[in-house]
């Protein structure tokens, strides 16, 4: 029939998980619970296991159900790929070098003990065979980098710990798929010759991305910054991304490689932060597919059906991790929060342990009954990470008797915010380092912070009044905000914007005129500076004293001025008592 519309599968899956996404983030963030169990509930609700199964019956659940759950595959690795992209805009080449010792020493302890136990405990003590042991044991060693470091972050004692235990597991998952390929009952000749093969072309190719990134990177983005296009900085962010990413996968190295390393060449420049920012709804997005993809897995029936044995499992799998991988980090100094707390966030098996399992199936070294039992287990245990992580919590506030589970050794450096790298935000930087304050300078023009970082300033590239970008310079921490920029209609907004997020935040304006310095007062400034008074006032001075005019007079004249334009700004701005326009001005409160 004619102008009939008709919903294809792509865009029914589509509507249903921008649904989803629009349902669960407001929901859970309104009664502040993790929108983590909310996507995972919404799998279970419109996969296979749940509504899908009365399609048949009821078609119009066809509207509100996944019809491919495979299809939504490679937006779930999509997802888990910007996840590792954004960790590595996190931290830097020097960050790493720092960690290298929690990296190769607490991740290889961690992966080598827990599965080694593992494979001994749960699989050879179920009759299994070495193979299949040992396959099912480094399987269920693996934690989730997607659920685990959106908890924890990257910064705190849990977080560093976290992440160079998911570091190195992200390393050993291509060994260990190799390893499993080789030992399988087909296994073909050359299975150990692969692994040597694909650790020297993947180390060409890493060498390869370094050389290269450190030279394009820069020049790439700074192209795409001039343009002001949001359109083709967010292009130039995927292009590098899923760039790296496939050229990993083509030698054979997991595609999160290459998005790591893209991001830790990124943090290298001034433009960090924007890619973060720009990229963060994708990030956001796509782990939701991803989270939902793990619930479309659970077969509520089945789990009913072997309740007993699966809780044992899961119960079984979760205290064993939590011990080995806590006691690891007190036997290397961690304190006993960290160690408690760390130990349960890490404690679940990983959507790594899917891809494994499904390696062990296909080179016939587990059976489709036993990775299915496990696959079950995983689900639940990724399902409970959350609530593991607020029990983790609860626990090291109890056991540490600093009370303070996160540590604050490395929090990010409290600094002074200064928005615009113009002469006036050098002027400031500069009497910020003569007194010693610490201060980060951003700015929208490339070349200005390029031109300002070749100065030796601490400057980075970002738009101030775009998303989350001054957050993540640690505004919430910051002792004041400094608006230099001359854009009024760009300042007033964003100074209203920083007010209503963060009330008590001091915000010093630059403001054209004292017209202007009283709309920024009213947008919520706690001191604006009209730079157009300051100067008429200080060439009045000059001029009238060098055509012959008594000094006092002319200083008690432009006093009288001054004054005049205080009441003018304390009258339109709706304040309470007369701003100071310039710091001589306390002579006058003073007198």
């Amino acid at each position: 029939m004619a102008g009939e519309l008709t919903l294809s599968p792509f865009l029914s899956d589509a509507l249903v998980i921008l649904g989803s996404a629009g349902i669960v983030i407001p929901v859970f963030a309104r009664f502040r619970i993790t929108p983590i169990i909310g996507f995972i509930l919404i799998g279970v609700l419109v996969g296979p296991y749940g509504l899908g199964s009365l399609v048949e019956r009821v078609p119009w659940l066809y509207h509100f159900t996944i019809s491919n759950p495979d299809s939504l595959t490679p937006f779930a690795d999509f997802g888990i790929v910007l996840l590792l992209f954004a960790i590595g805009l996190e931290l830097s080449f020097n960050r790493l070098w720092e960690m290298r010792k929690l990296v190769f020493g607490l991740g290889a302890l961690e992966v080598l003990i827990s599965g080694s136990a593992l494979a001994l405990f749960v699989g050879m003590a179920s009759g299994m065979s070495f193979t299949a042991a040992l396959a099912l044991g480094f399987a269920l060693a693996f934690s989730s980098t997607a659920m685990v470091l959106p908890i924890s972050g990257t910064r705190s004692p849990v977080g560093r710990a976290a992440l160079s235990m998911l570091l190195f597991e992200d390393i050993m998952i291509v060994p260990i798929i190799f390893i499993l390929g080789a030992l399988a009952p087909n296994a073909a000749d050359d299975g150990w010759s692969g692994i040597v093969a694909t650790l020297w072309q993947g180390g060409l190719v890493i060498a390869v991305l370094l050389i290269a990134g450190r030279f394009a990177l820069p020049r790439l983005f700074a192209q795409a910054a001039r343009t002001k296009s949001p359109e083709l900085f967010l292009s130039a962010s995927l292009l590098v991304v899923i760039g790296a990413s496939l050229a990993t996968a083509l030698v054979g190295l997991s595609p999160i490689v290459g998005a790591l390393i893209a991001g830790l060449l990124i943090a290298e420049t001034e433009y960090h932060t924007d890619v973060e920012v720009i990229m963060e709804p994708f990030k956001g997005l796509a782990l939701g597919v991803f989270l939902i993809t793990v619930g479309m897995s659970i077969n509520l029936a089945e789990i009913g059906a072997q309740i007993g044995i699966i809780t044992a499992a899961v119960v079984g799998v979760v205290v064993f991790k939590a011990l080995v991988t806590g006691l690891l980090l007190r036997l290397m100094g961690a304190r006993r929060g960290t160690a408690a707390e760390t130990g349960l966030l890490m404690a679940s098996p990983s959507e790594t342990t899917l891809i494994v399992l499904a390696a062990a199936t296909s080179a016939l070294v587990l059976d489709q009954e036993t990775a299915r039992f496990w696959q079950t287990v995983t689900a639940i245990g990724l399902t409970i990470t959350p609530l593991l992580a607020k029990l983790g919590a609860v626990l090291a506030r109890r056991v540490d008797s600093a009370g303070n589970p996160a540590g604050d050794e490395d929090e990010a450096e409290i600094r002074t915010i200064i928005v615009g790298g113009g002469r006036v935000g050098r002027l400031i930087a500069d009497m910020m380092r003569t007194h010693g304050k610490p201060y980060v300078m951003i700015d929208s023009n490339p070349d200005l912070v390029a031109a300002a970082r070749a100065d030796g300033y601490r400057a980075t590239f970002g738009d101030a009044g775009r998303g989350d970008t001054l957050a993540r310079l640690g505004v919430e921490t910051a002792p004041a905000v400094v608006l230099t920029m001359d854009e009024p209609v760009l300042a007033q907004r964003l100074v209203g914007k920083l007010r209503r997020d963060y009330p008590d935040l001091l915000i010093v304006a630059r403001a054209r005129d004292p017209d202007h310095a009283a709309a920024m007062y009213r947008a919520g400034a706690s001191h604006a500076v009209p730079e157009t008074l300051e100067a008429s006032l200080q060439l009045s001075e000059a001029v009238l004293v060098d055509i012959g005019v008594a000094m006092g007079p002319v200083i008690a004249s432009i006093h009288a001025k001054r004054d005049e334009f205080r009441e003018q700004l304390e009258r339109e701005g709706g304040l309470s008592e007369k701003p100071l326009l310039k710091t001589s001005s306390l002579r006058e409160r003073e007198a």
